[in-house]
């Protein structure tokens, strides 16, 4: 049971430093929160339902992570706004010496400046996470939002 305990926790924890990273716009500490052999996808639960590749972004690798985070510091313009992540309790479907499979549900408020807080997006993680001498990392990490609609674009990852 403890085993357990301590996974959950470990999991819970790299959940919360990735929502910390991106609510904070700390791109580098988004990038670390991955391997450097990843996935990151961003898809409509229609499309993930269905089988459909086409996703809203798809990154295949750390390096295109980081492309991303300089993309959004650098390159990017765009109407200034604030996210904040709410991350549920993973739920743990499986636990091997390779890879922890989980998911858990989110929802992203978006705050602009001279607006009221609303709701951005929601859906759940998909994810596997891997063991590394740094601690737990995301090897995979599928964002399957609910919505078929996305306001205007997705600038900042989910």
């Amino acid at each position: 049971m403890s085993k357990h305990i301590e996974t959950h926790f470990a999991v819970t924890q790299l959940h919360a430093r990735y929502a910390s990273a991106v609510d904070a716009n700390d791109w580098d500490a988004w990038v670390d929160c991955f391997i450097d052999d990843c996935v990151y996808r961003i898809q409509p639960r229609e499309n993930f339902e269905r089988g459909f590749p086409l996703a809203t972004l798809s990154f295949e690798s750390k390096g295109m992570l980081k492309d991303r985070a300089y993309g959004i510091k650098e390159t990017l313009f765009h109407d200034p706004y604030y996210q904040r992540h709410i991350v549920g309790a993973p739920l743990i479907h499986s636990v091997t010496d390779e890879c922890i499979k989980c998911e858990a549900n989110y929802v992203v408020i978006r705050t602009k400046l001279s607006e009221l807080s609303t709701v951005y997006n929601a859906g759940r993680y998909i994810d596997e996470i891997v063991h590394t001498e740094a601690g737990l990392k995301l090897k995979s990490r599928q964002c399957i939002y609910d919505s078929e609609m996305i306001p205007n674009s997705i600038i900042y990852p989910i």
